[in-house]
């Protein structure tokens, strides 16, 4: 399918993007470029290729889980307008 600037423009109309006739015709040639990489692409032959989250094979290294903050929770519901049992009281907002 060949770009055209008309299909430039819709794409900036639906996006709500305002391009000048410039643009327009520069944006065609970048999108050409790009629409042409992906056929590329496609014709590539990846059967019996895993997909793959990352191209090394590496593990995410993870912290322990473990508590490293005190609990300043009475601190905290000092400074609060409402608190009753431990619990913050905020207005009702659905009705």
């Amino acid at each position: 399918m060949a770009l055209e600037e008309s299909h430039v423009r819709r794409a900036a109309h639906l996006a709500r993007l305002a391009i000048s006739d410039d643009q327009a015709t520069r944006f065609v040639d970048d999108l050409s470029q790009i629409l042409d990489m992906v056929d590329q692409l496609q014709k590539v032959d990846t059967d019996g290729v895993a997909p793959l989250a990352h191209p090394l094979d590496a593990t995410q290294r993870l912290r322990a889980d473990e508590v490293t903050d005190t609990n300043q929770r009475d601190q905290y519901q000092r400074c609060a307008p409402a608190v009753e049992d431990g619990l913050y009281l905020v207005p009702r907002v659905v009705e």
